[in-house]
């Protein structure tokens, strides 16, 4: 299964935050909830490092003298 994008990864997130503030899910339901959730995450912080990182490179190099 292809990783999902980052749009993808944040609405799934969003979903189980979602049904977790509900409370109404059983204890095994919440646990696998709960590690998708932080698989989820996981993949968003990570995406989100790699654009800051070509963010910075971008800065960098507008700022070298020319």
């Amino acid at each position: 299964m292809a990783e999902p994008t980052f749009e993808e990864a944040q609405q799934e997130l969003e979903a189980i935050v979602t049904r977790l503030e509900r409370g109404d899910a059983g204890v095994d339901e919440l646990t696998k909830l709960w590690e998708r959730g932080e698989e989820l995450y996981r993949i968003c912080a990570t995406k989100l490092e790699v654009v800051q990182g070509k963010i910075e490179e971008l800065r960098a190099l507008e700022e070298r003298p020319t």
